[in-house]
Formats: C-alpha cells, sequence, structure tokens
C-alpha cells in the first residue's frame, strides 16, 4: 500500500473512532491505533469505547469481518464521565498533566475541576491521582459524533500547546544566555563610561 493511499485509509478509519484518546487500544491516541490498522498492523475490534457499532463500521470500510470487542482490551461500558471531589483535591495538577484534552482546570496547590464538555471519559486521570478523589460517574447519555469531533479538536490543541511550551522551554537557556551577554556588555560600557568620566574630571 502507497504511503498516500495508507494516510488516506488512516483518515477515514480516525473518523470513524470515538476519539475518546483513552488508551485501551493500547496507542497513545486514536490517530496512532488508526495508522496501526490501517498498515495491518493491528485488529479492528481494540476500541472499547466505540463498541460494536465503530467495529462493524470499520469492518464495512475495510471489507473485514466483524468482530466482537477483544475482552482483554476492556468491556465496551455507559459513558461515564470525571467528576472530582473538590474538598479532598490537593491541587497535584497529575491529572491535568494526564488529560488528553485539557478537561481539567486548576493549579498547582489549588483545587481542579472538570469541564464536563471536554471530558471524553477516558479515565487516564484516575491513576496518577494520589487521593483518589476524582470518580468516573454515569453521564445518562451516550457518546456522539459531536462528541467525538469536539474531542478530536480539544485533544488536537492541547498537543499543540505542549509543543509551544516545550519548544518555549528549549528556547529559554539560549534566551537567558543572551540576555547575560548583553547584562554583561551593558555592564562593561557603564565602566568604561565611569572611567572616562573620572579621566576627564567634572568639567569635561
Amino acid at each position: 500500500m502507497s504511503s498516500a493511499l495508507s494516510a488516506a485509509t488512516a483518515d477515514a478509519i480516525d473518523a470513524l473512532l470515538p476519539q475518546t484518546q483513552c488508551r485501551r487500544c493500547r496507542y497513545d491516541s486514536c490517530r496512532a491505533y488508526a495508522e496501526a490498522v490501517a498498515a495491518g498492523e493491528a485488529p479492528i475490534n481494540h476500541c472499547p469505547p466505540g463498541g460494536d457499532a465503530t467495529v462493524a463500521a470499520l469492518a464495512e470500510l475495510l471489507g473485514q469481518p466483524a468482530l466482537g470487542i477483544d475482552p482483554s482490551y476492556g468491556a465496551t461500558t455507559p459513558l461515564a464521565l470525571a467528576r472530582i471531589d473538590e474538598a479532598t483535591c490537593i491541587g497535584c495538577t497529575l491529572c491535568i498533566q494526564a488529560c488528553p484534552t485539557d478537561a481539567i482546570v486548576g493549579a498547582a496547590k489549588l483545587m481542579h475541576t472538570v469541564v464536563a464538555d471536554r471530558c471524553t471519559g477516558c479515565g487516564l486521570c484516575l491513576p496518577p491521582c494520589p487521593v483518589d478523589c476524582i470518580a468516573m460517574l454515569p453521564a445518562a447519555r451516550a457518546w456522539s459524533a459531536a462528541d467525538a469531533d469536539r474531542a478530536c479538536r480539544n485533544f488536537s490543541a492541547r498537543n499543540a500547546r505542549l509543543s509551544r511550551d516545550s519548544r518555549a522551554q528549549e528556547r529559554a537557556p539560549a534566551d537567558a544566555a543572551r540576555q547575560r551577554r548583553r547584562d554583561a556588555v551593558d555592564a562593561a560600557l557603564a565602566r568604561a563610561r565611569l572611567r572616562r568620566s573620572a579621566r576627564l574630571g567634572p568639567n569635561a
């Protein structure tokens, strides 16, 4: 399969995935799983959040037989969204770092809260929480195509933000070094002006 055709196939597969970015498929993102399926490196039934409907859609797209969700990757369950017990939260920010869609807001040593419209129910915030103050509560609704589109945009926006932050951190030492050089030059010029003023005397 050509690289262009493979990319187009991955695009089509990715469009059918729920975009929860939960990593239950054991890939880092829905896109990574889509690329693996397109390359024939992963089967189509490793997405529990998508369930049988997603498997059926992928089977039709790829001309493969529909399979049941592989139980070793987890069960398909109703949508549940994260909720933080703000009274218990210690503001460690570990859940913020783990959330793939920036659905958790807060600051160090301050309580955090979940923005429900951004939460995908991935559950990635649960393992790093040191005080177990996060629970997954039933959403009383199904995950929709609109949810998937929004989650994909939020995931992409988060990745772009992290990339900008990383580049800024990489630039910081060089910027600091340039500033130190400028400060050294400014200090040298200031000393030279003082010496010149001292030689010329007060009437210069």
